[in-house]
């Protein structure tokens, strides 16, 4: 790779998330209120959501760009370590920014710096909110990641390629489609409120989550079909699905208990336990254990290795590995934080649904 090469990878990530932005500023958006509320007003924070739209979007300016022989499809596999170099250093950057510029929390600087100091930063009210702008980089460029992977492994082995690759590239595609379409379900997550922005979101977004999401991929893209029996590419498929529909259905029931606790989700008729102030719902999917989305994603993490085909390529195995590591961790934090906010009510709902992540086993 010539010096050329590598400074135009680097700047890759800086092109491509100022495209992005750009397309989330002049494509059109839905408006709308969230469920966090402004700090100083106590009014909800308002929401431009078009996350489906700049994919959609960036995925076509993609392939036209190769289509005319401007810029390769196969573009960020070829620069994938001088572009992942390029958005270290602006996940840093980033980082810093977003916490030097804010007052101390009273905490040491590394704990401001990793967890941040502001809650939910936003440009003209609502017109760019940092959080979500920094999930849908992720996923977008998440999504041109695998595209080009596989258009990497199109061009080298043709077609004898292989199919846990395209099974692989179908998995995550899923992934950022489906995050994105169900976008405003998320204002609702974990991430919205009840963590800051710092490192851990602003590097995690800019640098960690398009990068190593991919890794499965990564390490892969540039080796042959392993031979594997036809069977493995349906059941992998299976299991990644069944993982989805833990995570996914999950989500969607505590989306639509919040907004309206009367509503049913498909069959599951919403029961909750409340102290007459809060409520926890003990129904559907949350009577089977408190974090039983976490289940279905490291499910789903599990799939995308496999089908990769190459299991002794170790690197792979880093993907799940890391999604135990922070649903477990992340399930620690949301007890503490769940315990201060409900009190009692937590202990209560504790001893209704007894497992942490995994039914009847943890």
């Amino acid at each position: 790779m010539g010096f050329r090469t590598i400074v135009l990878g680097f700047l890759t990530p800086w092109i491509a998330y100022a495209c992005i932005t750009i397309l989330h500023l002049i494509l059109p958006a839905f408006k709308l209120k969230g469920y966090v509320k402004h700090e100083k007003t106590g009014e909800p924070l308002n929401y431009r959501i078009n996350g489906i739209f700049v994919l959609a979007a960036s995925v076509l300016i993609w392939y036209l760009l190769g289509r005319l022989d401007v810029v390769p499809h196969s573009w960020f596999y070829i620069v994938r370590w001088a572009s992942l170099a390029g958005a270290a250093v602006m996940g840093l950057l980033f980082s810093f920014l977003i916490v030097c510029t804010q007052s101390s929390t009273g905490k040491p600087f590394l704990a401001d710096f990793w967890f941040g100091r502001l809650w939910n930063p936003q440009v003209e009210d609502g017109l760019l909110d940092v959080k979500m702008w920094l999930y849908m980089i992720g996923a977008v460029m998440l999504q041109l990641h695998v595209l080009s992977f596989a258009a990497h492994h199109m061009q080298v082995f043709g077609s004898n390629f292989n199919p846990g690759v395209v099974l692989c590239v179908a998995m995550t595609t899923w992934f950022c489609w489906e995050y994105l379409f169900f976008e405003r379900v998320h204002l609702y997550t974990y991430d919205i409120f009840a963590e800051k922005l710092g490192f851990k979101l602003g590097f995690g977004c800019l640098a960690f989550y398009p990068y190593f999401y991919s890794f499965p991929l990564w390490f892969t893209a540039n080796l042959p079909d392993p031979g594997r029996s036809d069977l493995i590419i349906p059941v992998l498929g299976l299991m990644y699905l069944f993982g989805w529909v833990f995570t996914r259905g999950a989500n969607m029931q505590k989306y639509y208990f919040k907004r309206d606790p009367e509503k049913k989700f498909l069959w599951m008729e919403p029961t909750a336990i409340t102290d007459g102030t809060r409520s926890l719902l003990v129904s559907g999917y949350w009577s089977k254990s408190r974090h039983i989305n976490y289940m279905g994603e490291i499910i789903q993490a599990f799939a995308v290795a496999l089908a990769s085909g190459h299991p002794a390529v170790w690197v792979v195995w880093l993907y799940p590995a890391y999604y135990i590591a922070l649903m477990f961790t992340r399930q620690a934090d949301d007890d503490v934080i769940c315990k201060e906010k409900y009190g009692d009510l937590w202990d209560e709902y504790k001893e209704k649904v007894k497992y942490r992540i995994i039914p009847y086993i943890y």
